[in-house]
């Protein structure tokens, strides 16, 4: 059952998870999954902690001026983090928090989303300084999540932002209906990318020609129709499946196929954390599976938890939790690394220093959208598809 932002903020979800981590029980089939125990009061308690030093980490990441840095101590301050860290402060009954994150955009919109080819700065420093490129995926991350407070207050505060913010997305639209991602420094354009893609299909409101070129951009060049998955890229076979595609493909398209989520097992793979020393199980990037990425596992941990696969998300959640650890800048907070371990990001690039030893946003708060049951794309879930349009069904006999 999918929640929208005001029920969640109402009545908080809260389910068990095993936390075992056998290997010999990790992701059981369907048929012999064991029933969920309703009542274990020493789960509950832990996992309450885990969502109280979670959300503690987060709100002692903001600053002055609205802005959280993706880690500690790092001077790097992603759009798309922020953008999280608005839905999750909504998700935690503290609006007044995400208004403090679109305050800051709203005040550069001026001199970034309205000058040149326009967008906002996918990265730049605490101050706000040192902007590099416009990635268009989380320019429409911030669209999703200006959607929810709206939807939440029931007010258009911040409505001429989100327009502009539609505006531009619609505007790099190419005539095949895929969208350039975005501009990098020197003003070349960034290429059409599978993830980007579909977050602007959900952030865009309605179902007009922008969601008809969409759709019709994947079915002809990012669809694998024999084993109905999304194609990150056709270029390189070897980087052709991404694990977000399985995941968020689910999230956002209506009636996508759960055998995409059954798919994901060509990334799972068993590390040791970094920091614990303890060995646990989650998916990698790609299929090069030499990290577990913990904000992909939490993905797919809701993922499985909005498909009804529960045993499924218990089992991840379990392996998750063995990653957290503790704030250095807030007594009892604790957060998620980006990744458990140190390895490759998406293709063969290798990670950044501090990824397996900081606690990072976007993996801490995937975790607690994956444990509250909440799909941060649920605003723009409902476009009401015609059926002929969605492409993932299976054909009619």
């Amino acid at each position: 059952m999918k929640h929208g932002l005001i029920l969640v903020c109402c009545t908080f979800l809260f389910l068990g998870c095993s936390g075992d981590g056998a290997e010999d029980t990790y992701l059981p089939e369907e048929e012999n999954a064991q029933p969920l125990t309703p009542e274990v009061p020493a789960t509950e308690k832990k996992e309450l902690s885990y969502r109280e030093a979670t959300f503690a980490w987060i709100t002692n990441m903001q600053q002055a001026n609205g802005l959280l840095e993706s880690a500690e101590y790092t001077n790097f301050v992603s759009l798309y983090d922020n953008s999280l860290a608005a839905i999750a402060f909504m998700l935690d009954g503290k609006a007044e928090r995400a208004e403090l994150i679109f305050d800051y955009f709203e005040a550069q919109m001026a001199s970034e989303l309205l000058q040149g080819s326009g967008g906002f700065f996918q990265f730049r420093d605490r101050e706000g300084l040192e902007g590099s490129r416009t990635w268009m995926g989380d320019n429409a991350w911030l669209l999703i999540a200006l959607n929810q407070y709206h939807e939440l207050t029931g007010t258009q505060r911040y409505g001429v932002l989100a327009t502009e913010l539609e505006s531009w997305l619609r505007s790099l639209q190419d005539q095949d209906g895929g969208l350039w991602g975005g501009f990098n420094e020197d003003g070349s354009q960034i290429p059409k990318v599978t993830e980007g893609i579909i977050t602007a299909f959900n952030a865009v409101p309605g179902y007009d020609g922008f969601h008809i070129g969409i759709l019709n951009f994947l079915r002809e060049q990012r669809w694998e129709s024999g084993q109905m998955l999304l194609l990150a890229q056709t270029e390189e076979a070897r980087y052709q499946y991404a694990l977000d595609l399985h995941s968020l493909g689910f999230l956002i398209f209506e009636d996508f196929p759960a055998s995409a989520l059954h798919e994901s097992e060509r990334y799972l793979n068993t590390q040791t954390a970094t920091l614990s020393g303890v060995e646990l199980q989650g998916y990698g990037f790609d299929e090069d599976r030499d990290v577990v990425w913990l904000e992909g596992t939490a993905q797919m941990a809701l993922a499985f938890r909005q498909a009804g696969m529960l045993y499924k998300t218990e089992a991840l959640m379990g392996h998750i939790e063995k990653a957290f650890i503790h704030s250095t800048i807030a007594d009892g907070a604790k957060g998620l690394p980006y990744t458990a371990n140190y390895g490759t990001n998406f293709g063969a690039t290798p990670l950044w220093d501090h990824a397996d030893s900081t606690p990072a946003l976007s993996s801490s708060i995937w975790y607690i959208f994956a444990q509250h049951n909440f799909n941060p794309l649920v605003a723009g879930e409902a476009k009401n598809l015609p059926d002929h349009d969605k492409f993932w069904l299976p054909p009619v006999q």
